[in-house]
């Protein structure tokens, strides 16, 4: 390899590790920004199970439209899939592993029989080659998470389910642990179960700090609702969906941004090391180069002295 090729690959790579070390930064800030508001989110779906477990023993909620479990095989149920994933790449494997979970979660169902709810262009794109009708696609660009998309997209779920258009609501998305740990998971959304809202914080809530610490919750056995029964669960069923599905995201954001900013230094880490290994063959090759001049012009002025 010539030495002009070398130094401008050493050129280049420098360029990419520039790049990488400036993605690297921009992804950190972010990464803290979303991490903490990840993270104050949590005390939010405690308080919606907390909510959930006090109402657990009332007949009015067990017969709730939206908590009604409803039995049908494989064949005959539909199913409505919200897939949260990024509308960016260089994170990672993070959209890969989401995708690749939610594609496990729906394949023993028939194409026809799942719809799709993208949150995110990369879920959008790999299940439209695919053919599962698209109902609904969001971007996720902005890192400003608005809680009233999640209630417009919560109430148009919530209703079609109770009007027996799907039989199960499933979300897929990044279940954020740490800055080096991001794990794919599917949560069912509806029907709206005790048993899933004490999955989910259990799920959020570190193994060490003070939210390791938090008492169970117990649930009374008889619960009254005043004014009315089904007008207060009415109004408070849908907002507990719509906090759970808030809070998918929140988590699926911040895992995100941990990914990438890892995957960033991954690569500047690489780069570095790649220009250091183009610069010593660089060294070696203009050394050998010197070399070989110095033993022609040493050969020379012997032949000339003989």
């Amino acid at each position: 390899m010539a030495l002009k090729d070398i130094k401008t690959k050493i050129k280049a790579t420098a360029r990419t590790h520039k790049v990488t070390r400036a993605m690297e930064a921009v992804s950190a800030v972010k990464m803290r920004k979303t991490q903490g508001t990840a993270i104050a989110g949590r005390s939010y779906a405690r308080a919606a199970l907390s909510i959930l477990a006090r109402l657990s023993g009332s007949g009015s909620l067990k017969g709730h439209p939206l908590m009604q479990v409803r039995t049908s095989d494989v064949l005959t149920s539909k199913i409505a899939l919200v897939i949260i994933t990024s509308d960016k790449g260089l994170a990672g494997a993070l959209n890969s592993s989401v995708i690749k979970a939610a594609s496990d979660a729906i394949a023993s169902y028939p194409v026809s029989a799942v719809t799709v709810y993208a949150y995110g262009k990369k879920g959008q794109e790999y299940f439209a080659r695919r053919e599962y009708r698209i109902a609904r696609a969001f971007e996720n660009k902005k890192d400003a998470i608005e809680l009233s998309v999640m209630e417009e997209l919560s109430s148009e779920l919530s209703h079609d389910f109770a009007a027996g258009a799907y039989d199960e609501v499933l979300v897929a998305y990044s279940n954020f642990k740490s800055t080096f740990e991001q794990v794919p998971a599917v949560r069912r959304l509806l029907p709206l179960a005790l048993s899933d809202m004490e999955q989910l914080v259990k799920d959020i809530v570190p193994v060490k700090g003070k939210w390791s610490e938090l008492k169970p919750i117990t649930s009374p056995a008889a619960y009254s609702v005043e004014p009315a029964g089904s007008e207060v669960l009415n109004y408070l069923v849908p907002r507990l969906v719509a906090v759970s599905l808030y809070h998918f995201l929140l988590e699926a954001k911040a895992s995100e941004h941990s990914a990438r900013m890892v995957a960033m230094k991954n690569a500047s880490d690489k780069s570095k090391e790649v220009a250091h290994d183009l610069t010593r063959l660089f060294n070696k090759i203009r050394q050998a180069g010197i070399t070989r001049e110095v033993s022609e012009i040493v050969s020379g002025r012997e032949a000339l002295a003989a």
